[in-house]
C-alpha cells in the first residue's frame, strides 16, 4: 500500500486551468482519469488526510504511485479528453457500464451494393442503419416479417444470394412475394435501393405517409374493381397497423427522446434507457455498473451519458430518427453536474440543438416513473444472478492464494500451452484472466521455431520453455525502457504487466521448463504451477509430489476454465496455419501461379477442404486465377491424399476430420 505523500505534486506545480489527469499504479497502468474544472483545485482534494476520503477514493490513492495530468483549453475539451482515455485505458477505479446482456437490433446494411435487413448483435459497424435495440431476436423477426409483405427487401446471406444469382432461381421468399429477388434481376439495383429507403424511412417513424398511400390505393383499386389487388393492398396495411400496434404510442406529440433512469445501492447501479421516436418506444437497453468511484446520481448521468453518445456522430436530419444517434432531447433523473458542457459537447456531436432535463409533470414524468421501475427490476434481477458468481471467483482466487502459499489473491493469471500435429506447425498460446474473468484483448499467440532449429519439433517442453521466455524477455524489456505505453498509438503495450500466478499446461516437466525461462531471467516475484490433464495435478516447482486439490474446488475449476481456454485458444490458431500451410505446399507445385494468388485462394476459400470441394467454375471466380490455371490448380488438388482425423475420445478414424481435434493437437 503506498502513502499518497509519496507522489503528491507541489501545490505550485499543479495549474488551476481545466484539464484532465491520470493515476497510474506502480507498473504504470493507469487506474483512474478525472477531468475538472480547476485541476489545482480538484488534484489537491485527493491528497487530504485519508480518515476525511471516501474509502473507494482511499483504495485508489493508496494503489496509485504516481499522478499526471493535461491541460486543455475548455471544459468541453476535457470532457471529450476525459471519455477517449477511459474508452482508451479502461482504468479499473473508473464507473465502466457494461450491459446487462448482448441486446439484438434490426439492421440493415445501407452501404451494401443490395442492402440487407438481418438480426445484428455487437458493436456497430460502419454502413448500417440500426433499429431497437429489442428484447428478443425474435421479436425482430416477427416484426421484420410482417413488414415484408409492403417493402419486399433483401434478408439472405452473401452465400444463398450468390448462389441464387448463378442458378438463376430466387428463394423461398422470392417465389411468395416476400424479397424482390434482385438475385435474379426482378428488380434494378437502384429499385431495390428506393424499397430499402422506404423500409428505414417507416422504421425511423415516418409511418403515415406510407399507411394514407396504401390506403388511398387499396380505394382506388376497389373503385376500378381490381379487388385482387384491394385485397392484396389491405392485407399490406393490415401488416403495417399490427406492427405498429406493438410500439403503442407513449408521447402523444411526436418527440423524439431518450428516457434515462437509475436504480442505485452503495455497491452497484443499473441503468434502463428507452428509445422513444415519433413518440413510440422504439428501443429499450440495460447496464449495470460497479460503483467502484466515489460519486453521486449525478455523476453516474455524466458518466453515462459520455459512454453511451461518446461514440455517436450524427445530424439532425435523416439519421436523427435512429434509435441508436443522438435525440433532441434526454430526460434524466437528475442533471449532470457539468450539464452545460455536456449539453455543448452532444450538441457538437449531433450536429444540432440538443435538450438534457428532468422530467417534473405529465406524460413525461409518467414515463420516467415506468424506466425507473425497469431499473429496479433490473438492479434486483442482476444482483439476484451475480451474487453468486461474484462471491464464487473471490472464493476461488482465495483457495488458489491459500493452496500455493501466495501472499494475496492472483488477481492476474497466465496460463500458456503448445499445440501442434506430430512436431509440425507448433504453435503456443497465452491466455489471461484478470479478477477471475477471461481478459481476451490481452491474449497472444506465438510460432515456436526454436525448437525445429534443435531438431526436436516435437518437443512440449523445449517449446515451453521458449515461449515463456519470449514473454517474459519482452516484459523485462518495457521494464527498462519504463515505457509502459506506447507513445504513438497510446496503448498499453503488449507484456506491460505480470502476472501474479503463471500457469503452464502440463505437468512436471513443462513446470521445470518454464522455472528455468523464469530463472534464467532472474524473476522471482511470480508463482507458476503446471496442472496436468490426466488426474488434474497442480505442480509446483522442484516439489517431487503434486497438489491435489478437492474435486470441488473452486479454485481447481478456476485453474480448469483458465486452462480449456489456453487450450481453445491455441488449437484455433494450430487450425489456422495448418490450413495455411497445407494449401502452399498443395499449389506449390502449380505453374504461373505465385504468393500472391496462393493467398487470394485462401482468402477466398478458407480452408483446404473447400478449395478441395469447389469447381474448376468456383475456383475461376478469384480473381487473377483464369480457366487453365483453375484447371491445373483442381488436378493439383485431386491427387493429395484424403485427410484423416482422429476422435480424441474414441480412438474412431474420422474421414474428412480436418475441423476435429486430433490426440497431436493437444
Amino acid at each position: 500500500m503506498a502513502d499518497p505523500a509519496t507522489y503528491r505534486p507541489k501545490p505550485g506545480e499543479i495549474p488551476t486551468s481545466p484539464g484532465v489527469y491520470k493515476f497510474r499504479d506502480p507498473h504504470g497502468r493507469v487506474i483512474y482519469v478525472g477531468k475538472a474544472k480547476n485541476l489545482r483545485s480538484r488534484l489537491t482534494s485527493y491528497f487530504q488526510d485519508l480518515a476525511n476520503l471516501h474509502v473507494r477514493t482511499q483504495t485508489m490513492v493508496t494503489t496509485a504511485s504516481g499522478v499526471e495530468w493535461t491541460v486543455v483549453g475548455t471544459e468541453v475539451e476535457a470532457l471529450q479528453l476525459e471519455y477517449t482515455w477511459i474508452k482508451q485505458f479502461e482504468p479499473r477505479f473508473n464507473v465502466k457500464y457494461r450491459d446487462d446482456k448482448s441486446y439484438p437490433s434490426l439492421a440493415v446494411t445501407v452501404g451494401e451494393e443490395f442492402p440487407r435487413a438481418q438480426v445484428m448483435r455487437g458493436p456497430k459497424r460502419p454502413g448500417v442503419r440500426y433499429f431497437g435495440p429489442y428484447s428478443h431476436a425474435w421479436a425482430i423477426r416477427e416484426t421484420l416479417d410482417s413488414l415484408l409483405r409492403v417493402f419486399p427487401i433483401r434478408t439472405c446471406s452473401g452465400g444463398v444470394f450468390k448462389r441464387a444469382a448463378q442458378t438463376g432461381r430466387p428463394c423461398l421468399l422470392g417465389y411468395i412475394g416476400k424479397c424482390s429477388a434482385p438475385c435474379v434481376g426482378r428488380v434494378s439495383a437502384e429499385e431495390h435501393r428506393e424499397i430499402v429507403d422506404d423500409f428505414v424511412s417507416f422504421m425511423a417513424g415516418r409511418t403515415d405517409r406510407f399507411l394514407k398511400g396504401l390506403e388511398d390505393e387499396m380505394k382506388a383499386a376497389a373503385k376500378e374493381l381490381e379487388f385482387e389487388k384491394a385485397a392484396r393492398l389491405r392485407d399490406d396495411l393490415q401488416a403495417l397497423r399490427q406492427t405498429l400496434e406493438k410500439n403503442a404510442v407513449v408521447l402523444g406529440d411526436g418527440t423524439d427522446a431518450d428516457v434515462i433512469a437509475l436504480a442505485e445501492d452503495p455497491l452497484e447501479a443499473a441503468v434502463q434507457i428507452f428509445h422513444v421516436r415519433g413518440g413510440r418506444i422504439r428501443g429499450q437497453r440495460g447496464w449495470v455498473v460497479d460503483r467502484v468511484e466515489d460519486v453521486d446520481t449525478a455523476g453516474l448521468v455524466e458518466h453515462f451519458l459520455q459512454q453511451l453518445y461518446g461514440a455517436e456522430q450524427g445530424d439532425a436530419g435523416e439519421a436523427a430518427a435512429d434509435t441508436e444517434t443522438i435525440p433532441r432531447e434526454i430526460l434524466v433523473p437528475e442533471l449532470p453536474g457539468s450539464t452545460e458542457a455536456i449539453t455543448e459537447w452532444l450538441a457538437e456531436r449531433r450536429g444540432a440543438k440538443v435538450e438534457i432535463r428532468v422530467p417534473r409533470r405529465g406524460d413525461k414524468a409518467a414515463l420516467m416513473e415506468t424506466v425507473a421501475q425497469n431499473a429496479k427490476q433490473a438492479l434486483a434481477l442482476h444482483k439476484t444472478r451475480r451474487a453468486s458468481d461474484l462471491t464464487t471467483r473471490s472464493v476461488a482466487l482465495q483457495e488458489l492464494a491459500d493452496a500455493l502459499g501466495m501472499d494475496q489473491a492472483p488477481l492476474r493469471i497466465e496460463c500458456f500451452d503448445i499445440s501442434h500435429l506430430q512436431g509440425t506447425n507448433v504453435v503456443a498460446s497465452m491466455v489471461v484472466f484478470e479478477d477471475g474473468l477471461p481478459r481476451k484483448s490481452e491474449y497472444r499467440r506465438f510460432t515456436i521455431k526454436g525448437t525445429e532449429e534443435a531438431g526436436a519439433s516435437n518437443d512440449d517442453v523445449r517449446s515451453m520453455h521458449e515461449v515463456v521466455t519470449r514473454r517474459f524477455k519482452a516484459y523485462l524489456k518495457e521494464q527498462e525502457d519504463a515505457k509502459l505505453i506506447d507513445e504513438t498509438t497510446g496503448d498499453r503495450k503488449k507484456f506491460a504487466y505480470p502476472p501474479q500466478l503463471l500457469v503452464v499446461d502440463g505437468g512436471q516437466p513443462q513446470v521445470a521448463a518454464a522455472a528455468a525461462a523464469l530463472a534464467d531471467l532472474e524473476i522471482s516475484d511470480v508463482t507458476l504451477v503446471g496442472l496436468a490433464k490426466r488426474l488434474e495435478e497442480v505442480w509446483l516447482p522442484d516439489d517431487e509430489d503434486p497438489i491435489l486439490l478437492p474435486r470441488s474446488s473452486e479454485g481447481l475449476y478456476l485453474l480448469q476454465r483458465v486452462r480449456d481456454e489456453a487450450h481453445r485458444f491455441g488449437i484455433a490458431f494450430h487450425r489456422q496455419k495448418r490450413s495455411k500451410s497445407m494449401v502452399a505446399s498443395a499449389l506449390d507445385d502449380v505453374p504461373g501461379l505465385g504468393e500472391v494468388r496462393r493467398k487470394a485462394l485462401l482468402a477466398h476459400f478458407g480452408t483446404l477442404r473447400k478449395l478441395r470441394a469447389a469447381s474448376v467454375e468456383e475456383i475461376s471466380e478469384v480473381p487473377g486465377i483464369g480457366p487453365a490455371t483453375a484447371q491445373q490448380i483442381r488436378g493439383a488438388l485431386a491427387e493429395l491424399p484424403a485427410s484423416r482425423a482422429v476422435n480424441a475420445a474414441t480412438g474412431e478414424i474420422l474421414d474428412g476430420g480436418e475441423s476435429r481435434t486430433s490426440p497431436d493437437e493437444e
